[in-house]
């Protein structure tokens, strides 16, 4: 929306630039810079994402990411300690960045696991019906809030 109306301010700017009062273009200049600024901190802030991890110990962490990132990227990005997780760093060849997710946010991701994340699930440590693996979660604006629950240990399926 920001962008259309960069857009109209642009094209009414052109048709107003024939006009040779000095008044009106600093103040049209201006106004045009704000609402740039303005489209790009629109842009920015919608393509954040929050997720909460959840340890064991109840000890919740929420970091923010990026529309796209996994949650094994959001992790890195944020500097989360968890023990072990992301091993492999996203190349689907250990479980240790296992997540397990509530039923109503696993029923709602836009992508099912695909049958190289369930043979590495089979592998995790005490996985459930709502296991996920991390790096396979990318995260969407719908998904905005996710809270996970990080399992008590982990089981690097590489060892």
């Amino acid at each position: 929306m920001a962008s259309l109306l960069v857009k109209s301010f642009s094209r009414n700017w052109r048709a107003v630039s024939n006009i040779k009062s000095s008044a009106i273009r600093p103040a049209s200049a201006s106004l045009e810079r704000s609402i740039q600024s303005t489209a790009v901190q629109h842009d920015i802030k919608a393509d954040k994402v929050e997720v909460t991890f959840v340890k064991t110990n109840g000890e919740k962490i929420k970091a923010v990411g990026k529309v796209g990132d996994s949650l094994l990227d959001i992790v890195v990005s944020n500097s989360i300690d968890l023990d072990g997780f992301g091993a492999c760093e996203g190349t689907l060849t250990c479980s240790t960045c296992h997540l397990i997710l509530k039923k109503e946010d696993y029923d709602r991701l836009p992508e099912k696991p695909t049958d190289e994340e369930l043979d590495m699930l089979d592998l995790a440590y005490d996985p459930t019906d709502t296991s996920r693996l991390g790096c396979q979660i990318i995260m969407t604006k719908d998904l905005n809030g996710l809270e996970v629950k990080v399992p008590a240990g982990i089981n690097d399926a590489r060892s």
